[in-house]
């Protein structure tokens, strides 16, 4: 079971991918990025243009052209892809989709649901866009299902 929608699936796979390239000096097109990371390539062209449109990722047109992150992008945060694909639901939202679940009025998942979210958004937040580069170089992580 995934937490994230399969459109941030993509785009945080495709971020992870254009980083670990970026650092090598290159831009990447998206049919290389959608092989190295085994994503549909229309569907991943819209989401590559959202990122780019909000910042997250940097693009340059022409023969010599593609898809890049700047050198201080890369600090930027995992939780900040998760917002600009899926919104924060994930990390305020309720267990069960509940409009109204709060302290004051739970529902039955959440106080139990509300650590664990927020663990999960520490955990995104304090997690860096380059930080998987050099496990993706010496190949101990993987992009691809």
């Amino acid at each position: 079971m995934a937490i994230f929608s399969k459109t941030c699936e993509y785009a945080i796979r495709a971020v992870f991918y254009i980083a670990q390239k970026s650092a090598l000096g290159r831009r990447v097109g998206i049919k290389e990025i959608a092989a190295g990371i085994d994503s549909p390539e229309l569907y991943l062209g819209k989401i590559l243009q959202d990122l780019s449109r909000k910042g997250l990722i940097s693009s340059f047109k022409g023969p010599t052209g593609g898809f890049f992150i700047e050198e201080h992008a890369l600090q930027r945060s995992v939780s900040e892809i998760v917002e600009a694909v899926d919104g924060d639901r994930l990390f305020y939202g309720c267990a069960l989709g509940l409009k109204h679940c709060s302290g004051d009025n739970p529902c039955p998942l959440h106080h139990q649901f509300e650590s664990i979210r927020t663990e999960i958004h520490a955990l995104l937040k304090n997690t860096t866009i380059g930080a998987f580069n050099e496990e993706l170089f010496q190949g101990l992580l993987t992009l691809k299902r």
